[in-house]
Order: structure tokens, then C-alpha cells, then sequence
């Protein structure tokens, strides 16, 4: 098993964009409440660290907790060795991550419908859960410095892209007593105006997306989702009427022309094929001087943030482009 590379940006994941804020949003009314309750006096009294989730559970027990810290689900089988071998190394996990990452674990003959939804294959099947959103983890028995590695990047992305951190817990700790839900918070200006964005972004409404993007960007230069959203409503906005065979085909019989090349790695990286666009920009960059250079350098840095700085692709691309141009 490899650790799934845990970027979480996807190709052109417009779902994940909104997904994001709408995280980080939960995330923040989940610590709001929290602070008016007086729940961070104690963060002995949170909830425990592992726990056994049932199709009728399922809702409270992750969906509503993947708002405040990850949840990964184990799904097992008392039949399957492996699977409970795997548990065991998970539950101490759990115990020695100290409330950075809640475990789940989900018996799959007792749990039909929960099996069939995340569409597990076989057991041990662990997957996460951040704010309502679930993503595979890995498959298999697997040794533990890799479980930890994933584990890793799961925490750093919960915290980095939908702004969840678990609370320090002890591996003891008694589930806290429920607590009246306090009124949410009103959106901010800046929350409606991303909000805004997203939604005509659904909407395949490019041109309102741009606009709001770049709007929310003014006021807030460094925002990422807002970079991310705004990179992805470009690439999209270029791609539109745009044959792929003839754009292809144009790219390959002129390699200096710079247009031809940018639109050929707009569609490749559309299509998938991230690797073949930033090598073909990073090459157009090798065979270029002076504005038009400059000009597939910037692009390649937009395609950079439709992908997420953290994706081992990126690193690899940027790595390449810094020997093109120095």
C-alpha cells in the first residue's frame, strides 16, 4: 500500500472548492459553540477517541464530528484477520494522536448500506471523513510507518484546506455531555461574497464566477480558496468551445508557438493528464525569451494553484521550471 497523496485539489474538483468553505465554516460555528459552553476549559470531557459506528449512528457519529476533527472510518469483518489486526494498529493510533483524528469503526455485514455507499470493495477498507466529505484512504493490511504517513497528510490538509483541528483528548476520556446548540453565527461579507462565487460556479455561470472570485481577491489578496476557485473558473472559461483534436493537433505541428502550447495544457489538464501539461509549459518556457516566456510562466503558475502547492506534481514541475529558468 502507498500513502494516498492527500492534496485533496483533485484535477478540476469544483465540489471540493465548496466543499472547503463550507468545512471551515462548520468547523468555525463547531469552536464557537464550544467557547460559549465553556467546552475548552476541559478537553477531557470531548468525545472519546475511538468509536463503533452503525448505519443509525452513522449521521451523529461521523457526518456531524467530521465538522470538528477527521474522522477515519475502518470498515472490518470478524471473518477477515486482517481487518481486525488493522483495528488493533489503529485504536493505538488513535490513543498516541491524542484527539488529532477520531476512529470509526464499521462491522460490514452488520452495516450492508454503509458498505455499498462508500462503495468498499473488500476488508480492512479505511477511509476519512472531513466536513460531511468522505475520500478513500487505502486498502489492505499495510505497515505502520505508511499508515502514519497518511494519517499525516489527512491532519495537515483537515487543518490547511477545510480549517479542522481536533482538540487534545485523552484516549480515556468519557463522551461529553450534549449541549444546547448555540445560534449560528451570521455570515460574514467575505463568507457571502465566496459563497456568491461558488454558486455561479455550479451554475456554470463562468463569467459571474470570475467576477466574484477576483472581487473577493481585492479585498483579501492572499484568501486561497479564492485563488483556487478563481484559477479553476479561468482554466474552465478558456477550455469552453475549444476542440480538443484541433487544438492537439495545432500544438504538435507548431512547437514554438506559445498560444497553441497553452491551449493544449489547458486541455490537458483538464482531461487528467497533469504531468504532460506542466511538462509541455515547462518546456515551452525552455524554448522561449522575453514576454512570451513570461507569459507561459504565469500560466503555469495558475495551473500550479488549480492543483494545490502541496501536490507532489507541482513540487516536481516547480523544481523543473526553477532549472529552466536559472
Amino acid at each position: 500500500m502507498q500513502p494516498r497523496n492527500m492534496s485533496m485539489s483533485g484535477v478540476v474538483d469544483l465540489a471540493a472548492v465548496k466543499a472547503a468553505g463550507e468545512a471551515k465554516a462548520k468547523a468555525e460555528q463547531a469552536r464557537a459553540q464550544r467557547q460559549e459552553a465553556g467546552a475548552d476549559a476541559d478537553a477531557t470531557t470531548a468525545s472519546p477517541l475511538v468509536i463503533e459506528v452503525t448505519e443509525a449512528t452513522f449521521e451523529s457519529d461521523v457526518l456531524q464530528r467530521s465538522a470538528e476533527v477527521p474522522v477515519v472510518i475502518s470498515f472490518w469483518a470478524d471473518q477477515a484477520e486482517q481487518s481486525k489486526q488493522l483495528n488493533t494498529v489503529l485504536e493505538r493510533l488513535a490513543g498516541e494522536y491524542r484527539g488529532r483524528f477520531v476512529l470509526a469503526t464499521a462491522e460490514v455485514y452488520a452495516n450492508q448500506l454503509l458498505f455499498q455507499q462508500f462503495g468498499v470493495q473488500g476488508v480492512p477498507a479505511v477511509f476519512a471523513v472531513l466536513g460531511g466529505q468522505a475520500m478513500p484512504l487505502f486498502q489492505g493490511l499495510a505497515p505502520e510507518d505508511q499508515i502514519t504517513e497518511v494519517l499525516d497528510q489527512l491532519i495537515a490538509v483537515a487543518e490547511q484546506r477545510f480549517g479542522i483541528v481536533g482538540q487534545e483528548v485523552e484516549p480515556g476520556a468519557a463522551p461529553a455531555e450534549p449541549q444546547e446548540p448555540a445560534p449560528p453565527r451570521p455570515p460574514t461579507p467575505q463568507e457571502l461574497a465566496l459563497t456568491a462565487a461558488h454558486d455561479a460556479l455550479d451554475a456554470g455561470d463562468l463569467a459571474g464566477a470570475i467576477r466574484a472570485y477576483r472581487n473577493v481577491l481585492a479585498d483579501e489578496p492572499a484568501n486561497a480558496e479564492a485563488k483556487l476557485g478563481l484559477a479553476q473558473a479561468e482554466l474552465l472559461d478558456r477550455v469552453q468551445g475549444v476542440d480538443p483534436q484541433s487544438a492537439r493537433t495545432a500544438a504538435a505541428g507548431a512547437p514554438d508557438d506559445v498560444q497553441a502550447q497553452l491551449a493544449a495544457a489547458d486541455l490537458d489538464l483538464v482531461g487528467g493528464h497533469v504531468e504532460d501539461a506542466f511538462g509541455r509549459l515547462v518546456d515551452t518556457v525552455r524554448r522561449t525569451f522575453g514576454d512570451d516566456r513570461d507569459t507561459v510562466r504565469v500560466r503555469l503558475l495558475e495551473l500550479f494553484e488549480v492543483i494545490g502547492p502541496d501536490d507532489p506534481r507541482v513540487v516536481a514541475a516547480r523544481t523543473a521550471l526553477a532549472r529552466v529558468l536559472f
